[in-house]
């Protein structure tokens, strides 16, 4: 079996075609699934649907509407229970057995709230927050990372498949959610040490090429210099995560911190430099723009 296809062609409800709901749902039409999809602003899932040559819904219930499986990549807890479980929600209209994948990043009390939900309907849940921003849900190389019951990842692994580089099975319903908020900590120390060495190695005069040359390759290397270093010195920051959505995301994390017992001091420091980056009325700009706080 080719990657991205699964053994049979299905239909697909995807619910939210923003930047990266957009994408994804695009791929699961190139793996010769039949795709509908909803989107809060009807002109953007037209605009899909003449893309992809899928169809669109008036509602996510529409949409959902016996459909094999329904994917979500809302903006937060609300969006995703206004479009699950209220008025015209998917899960009223999806027929039994189905599963649901819901790909936003939100608190992992809705995505445990939800699979019970599911559960009790006769469907099946994944919660699968993904990391690899726009250019990788264009090119099909996202990283998965589920909350689910076996046999709710089972039945959506090979659909995933289709915009997938990676797909881990975590644990169960809340693994996903909760792993993402690992991969946000993570990624807030990072950059904010590689701001900081930026500032100094500018403060220094040195050539940042020739810095970067010279460290990449050893211990201080990650995936946020590769990337990042070079565009950070040139005061680029237009590559599609948000500052507002690290936000939303840190937040998460730090909530999540209140009730685990967790201790996360770099992450809510960091979180707090990203409220100065906001403040800057640069809540737009992507992660990276972390940098702009810190004076060359």
């Amino acid at each position: 079996m080719d990657r991205g296809m699964s053994e049979e062609k299905l239909r697909i409800a995807f619910i939210g075609t923003g930047i990266m709901g957009g994408p994804m749902a695009g791929h699961l039409v190139k793996a010769g699934h039949a795709v509908t999809v909803y989107n809060r602003t009807r002109a953007k899932a037209d605009a899909w649907a003449a893309d992809y040559g899928g169809q669109a819904a008036d509602s996510p219930a529409a949409a959902a509407a016996g459909a094999d499986a329904v994917f979500a990549c809302v903006g937060n807890d609300d969006d995703l229970a206004a479009v699950t479980l209220g008025d015209d929600g998917a899960f009223g209209a999806m027929k039994s057995g189905a599963v649901f994948v819901d790909h936003t990043t939100v608190s992992a009390r809705i995505a445990r709230r939800l699979a019970e939900e599911a559960d009790a309907r006769g469907l099946l849940c994944v919660d699968a927050p993904v990391s690899g921003g726009q250019a990788g849900a264009q090119n099909g190389a996202l990283s998965i990372m589920c909350g689910a019951s076996d046999a709710a990842f089972a039945a959506a692994e090979p659909l995933m498949r289709a915009y997938a580089a990676r797909i881990v099975h975590i644990g169960g319903p809340g693994a996903g959610q909760t792993t993402k908020m690992v991969n946000q900590i993570a990624i807030a120390g990072v950059l904010q040490g590689l701001s900081e060495a930026l500032r100094f190695a500018q403060a220094s005069d040195l050539d940042t090429d020739k810095v970067f040359e010279a460290v990449s390759g050893g211990a201080a290397a990650s995936w946020q210099m590769l990337n990042r270093w070079g565009t950070m010195a040139k005061d680029e920051y237009d590559f599609g995560f948000a500052v507002d959505w690290m936000r939303k995301d840190l937040g998460l994390a730090l909530d999540e911190a209140r009730v685990n017992g967790a201790t996360l001091p770099v992450a809510a420091l960091v979180d707090q430099f990203y409220a100065e980056v906001q403040g800057a009325g640069c809540g737009r700009l992507d992660t990276s723009s972390l940098v702009t706080r810190l004076p060359k």
